[in-house]
């Protein structure tokens, strides 16, 4: 689809995942998004986990990781105890270096529709409540704020504060 390869990513693309996280994090610094990620803040062990509990997918053009993301299954530190009715998208990751244009909004699709494939009606994710480019950017995605979700844990840092969006995906037909 568009030239990617969607796959769950395996031991053998850590590497690659954390080049993913880091860049895109040198990417936020550098146009003032501070307070989001920091390179070298996650390594292999944060996705060897994320795939251990949840989903790991990686988006592949022309034989090149273009882009991840973690789904998880349930995210009580953010959402509390829910019923089995969403999936939770966690760190969106695009190359910036070889992305083509709206390549962030075909990898967020294909975590929708993996959402709805496993049955769940609902993709949730979280976003960083002072990041207004990003909460606006998956608000015009047709995500919509139910709520916020101050001092969430954070792995290796800080609590911090969210915007909790949503989006209803529909179970697969």
């Amino acid at each position: 689809m568009n030239g990617f390869h969607f796959r769950l990513a395996r031991d053998t693309d850590l590497a690659a995942l954390v080049r993913l996280r880091d860049d895109a994090a040198r990417w936020m610094i550098a146009r003032g998004v501070t307070g989001q990620w920091q390179p070298g803040e996650l390594d292999g062990d944060h996705f060897r986990r994320a795939m251990a509990t949840g989903e790991v997918w990686l988006a592949e053009a022309d034989g090149r990781a273009a882009g991840a993301w973690e789904l998880w299954w349930q995210d009580e530190d953010a959402w509390g105890p829910q019923p089995p009715v969403a999936g939770y998208v966690h760190r969106l990751m695009v190359d910036r270096g070889s992305a083509r244009p709206g390549t962030g909004r075909l990898l967020l699709r294909a975590a929708e529709r993996r959402v709805a494939a496993a049955g769940r009606a609902v993709v949730r994710l979280d976003c960083l409540a002072d990041n207004t480019r990003l909460n606006a950017y998956y608000l015009d995605a047709g995500y919509r704020v139910v709520g916020h979700k101050a001092g969430k844990p954070q792995p290796g840092g800080a609590p911090k504060s969210f915007t909790l969006l949503e989006k209803t995906c529909g179970p697969a037909t």
